[in-house]
């Protein structure tokens, strides 16, 4: 079994930087706040999926989604008669969000555990990737981000398969992250009750591939990288 962990980088060593609009400025616990490229970046690439808000028929939808990065671009993409596709094709502000968990922190009273996490939170109005070229492209780059080299060993895309996918982009000039590090934050005059405190780390980690049935290669498992 295969596992990567990143360790959330510290406080005095992200850059310096405050926020892109004053939308974004983290208001409750700011000194968690992260506003600099390089932190947004390294969580977006870390994340799984994320979770696309919008407002559909006045209602507020969250839909659970697979993301990728591409320079200062956010990535995502689905079935072309997904309800949320064509709502951000057609040009609805979005808030999309991506969250690492990687501890429970257990304190001496319920009032103060807590997770150790890394989240994004970005904002902004996303456009659809019609090109042909440039579709392919995107996802070729949302393939290679997880597992290196496998699109130069699948079969092409057919014209039917990309007019059957929507892929939607968005800039990433609005944007905050907020991390949480370290262990249980007691009051002095909890720090003798008699229960066990601290942190138990969460990583994600790859099992044992399992191949397909019908499979009858000899070919070994690509390899899977980016975990957190």
């Amino acid at each position: 079994m295969v596992t990567s962990s990143k360790a959330p980088a510290g406080a005095a060593g992200r850059r310096a930087s405050g926020p892109s609009s004053a939308f974004t400025r983290l208001r409750r616990l700011p000194k968690r706040g992260a506003y600099d490229p390089a932190t947004l970046y390294a969580i977006l690439d870390a994340a799984t999926h994320c979770h696309v808000a919008h407002v559909v028929d006045g209602r507020p939808v969250a839909t659970p989604t697979l993301h990728w990065r591409r320079g200062e671009r956010l990535y995502w993409h689905g079935s072309a008669a997904s309800r949320m596709l064509k709502t951000n094709a057609a040009g609805g502000a979005v808030c999309v969000t991506a969250t690492l968990i990687d501890g429970f922190v257990l304190a001496r009273s319920g009032f103060n555990h807590s997770i150790n996490y890394r989240s994004a939170m970005c904002f902004g109005t996303p456009s659809e990737i019609t090109e042909p070229a440039a579709k392919i492209e995107a996802l070729q780059h949302f393939l290679e981000h997880w597992f290196p080299g496998r699109w130069a060993t699948l079969r092409p895309p057919t014209r039917k398969e990309l007019a059957a996918t929507r892929v939607l982009s968005m800039p990433l000039t609005e944007a905050s992250a907020k991390i949480r590090e370290g262990g249980p934050h007691d009051p002095p005059a909890d720090v003798s009750w008699p229960t066990w405190a601290g942190v138990m780390p969460l990583t994600t980690r790859v099992g044992v591939p399992v191949a397909a049935e019908d499979y009858h290669g000899t070919l070994p498992p690509p390899r899977l990288v980016g975990l957190y």
